[in-house]
């Protein structure tokens, strides 16, 4: 499992013998790609004056066309304005420029950051690697080895000092716990011979409902229903009888 995890070396390789990787790139080519950063930054700091200046003269032979203009000289008032043009011309190319060498600068340090990037990962992954071939799984199983038998030791050592000592290794457990035993009954007889029986509750006569009284007659005995012949005579006796 450690050889699987620690990657154990069976050849002996050390970190003595194992040599830094080279780098991604030369000392000359990052100094040159420092160089070309500064330089880049110089001339756009050139490039902005340069139009700050043009702005400046665009403004002033605006503002002489419109001097000259109110003066009625006409032609020198169109001479400014080509001349305000001809500025403007060259303003635009040296924007276009400064958009350039930006772009160049901004390339050149997201490159230069790649490689120093890229350079540091490799020097840690072979710091890493070196780590490694240093680290013998015999000695990570000694280090185990010896941590589980401090365990045992400290395991050991404590079940001893759980051991009952003296007077106390003669007690019998067994004869207490029946001891324990015979007192819980003890205890219980008390209890129900304090409670006594339970008492009897007699429900008083008058909390009783009145119960119907039993009927002093015989119950008179069912009439037969009468005959359709015996109905015609009774109507016929009352007729008789008006």
């Amino acid at each position: 499992m450690f050889k699987k995890l620690f990657g154990g070396n069976d050849k002996g390789g050390g970190a003595g013998t194992s040599k830094p990787p080279p780098p991604v790139t030369t000392a000359k080519s990052a100094t040159a790609t420092v160089d070309a950063i500064q330089r880049l930054g110089e001339t756009e700091e050139l490039l902005t004056k340069r139009r700050n200046l043009l702005e400046k003269k665009i403004a002033h032979e605006l503002e002489r066309a419109k001097e000259l203009t109110r003066q009625g000289n006409k032609r020198a008032a169109l001479m400014a304005l080509k001349k305000k043009k001809l500025y403007e011309t060259q303003l635009e190319q040296v924007e276009n420029n400064i958009l350039r060498v930006n772009e160049q600068q901004v390339g050149l340090e997201n490159l230069r950051a790649t490689v120093e990037t890229v350079d540091a990962l490799r020097t840690g992954a072979h710091a890493g690697k070196a780590t490694m071939q240093e680290m013998k799984i015999d000695d990570v199983d000694k280090v185990w080895d010896e941590i589980n038998d401090q365990t045992d030791q400290m395991r050991q050592i404590q079940d001893a000092m759980a051991q009952p000592i003296g007077a106390a290794a003669d007690i019998d457990e067994d004869e207490l716990l029946g001891e324990l035993e015979e007192m819980e009954a003890a205890q219980l007889d008390e209890t129900l011979i304090e409670a006594g029986p339970a008492p009897g509750h007699k429900i008083a006569a008058e909390a009783l409902p009145d119960m119907p009284s039993a009927p002093t007659t015989r119950p008179q005995k069912a009439q037969p229903a009468k005959t359709p012949e015996e109905l015609e005579l009774e109507a016929l006796q009352a007729e008789m009888a008006l």
